[in-house]
């Protein structure tokens, strides 16, 4: 039965075209200008943060503007192919291999974060080994403005009415047109405020007044560890993939499961950093 704080709760959801505009066969969808956004404004930020030379080991930058701007279609790369791979191997693979042409429905369940990091930490090491570049420093770089993208990609997915969370009374609750009748958590907002402006804030921080990319593969670190333990505080609130559900105990989901690891691996390279700039006073 619905109580008064349930029905007090819910909140309706606006009511955004996810599609921008169209010309012709040709549709602007929110998701595409999200990326668009977050690479194009991440591509200004690490261009001031090269720039800067104080902010660097011995106040020489690792790279320069122009290896900056020639990696820019390299990153494009790697978060395109590997966030729409990612989602297809870890959720998305049985549908796929029914109907093929859904692997390039990007709008149809949309990207993996755990994929496309993996698609642009390979395109990262790739790109700075072909340019003499030291790849720790470079993974910083990336690291350092990543949550940039994040957060639009976050907003992107809650015009989108998609990857919506569980059932909630909250009084900021919402109730999304594919969600049901009953309000949920908007999860999405959530991640785009800890993935996104949290971590963007916790990191330039570290940039700026600790002087952490004097470090090389700190920042990398931090950013690994605070979206892993962001991701896995909302994963409480957010509706597991339906093809999925829980993997375990009613709780468990796989968003948890691939960001667990990644918790590990960015102790270890936060320990590692530490380990070399000591050796390197």
């Amino acid at each position: 039965m619905e109580t008064l704080i349930t029905r007090l709760a819910i909140l309706p959801f606006p009511e955004i075209d996810p599609v921008i505009f169209t010309i012709g066969p040709l549709a602007v969808h929110w998701y595409g200008l999200a990326y668009v956004a977050g690479i194009l404004l991440g591509w200004f930020y690490a261009r001031r943060l090269v720039q800067n030379a104080k902010l660097w080991r011995n106040d020489i930058a690792p790279l320069n503007l122009a290896q900056l701007d020639d990696f820019l279609l390299w990153a494009a790369g790697g978060i395109v192919l590997g966030g729409r791979l990612g989602y297809i191997l870890f959720y998305d693979l049985g549908s796929v291999l029914q109907d093929p042409i859904r692997a390039v429905e990007i709008w149809n369940g949309g990207m993996s974060f755990h994929g496309g990091l993996l698609g642009t930490t390979l395109a990262i090491v790739l790109f700075a080994r072909r340019n003499a570049i030291p790849v720790w420093s470079m993974l910083d770089v990336v690291a350092a403005v990543v949550p940039i993208g994040l957060f639009f990609g976050r907003i992107a997915n809650f015009i989108n009415g998609e990857l919506w969370g569980r059932l909630s009374s909250v009084p900021w609750a919402v109730v999304f047109p594919t969600g049901g009748p009953f309000p949920r958590h908007p999860s999405q907002l959530y991640e785009a405020l800890l993935e996104g402006v949290l971590l963007l804030i916790v990191l330039a921080y570290l940039v700026y007044r600790r002087k952490a990319l004097k470090a090389p593969g700190f920042v990398t670190g931090i950013f690994v560890c605070g979206y892993a333990a962001s991701r896995i505080f909302v994963e409480f609130f957010r509706e597991p993939d339906a093809q999925i559900g829980y993997l375990a105990g009613g709780w468990l989901t796989m968003g948890m499961v691939l960001s667990l690891p990644m918790a590990l691996a960015g102790i270890w390279a936060m320990a590692r950093a530490r380990r070399a700039a000591a050796a390197a006073a």
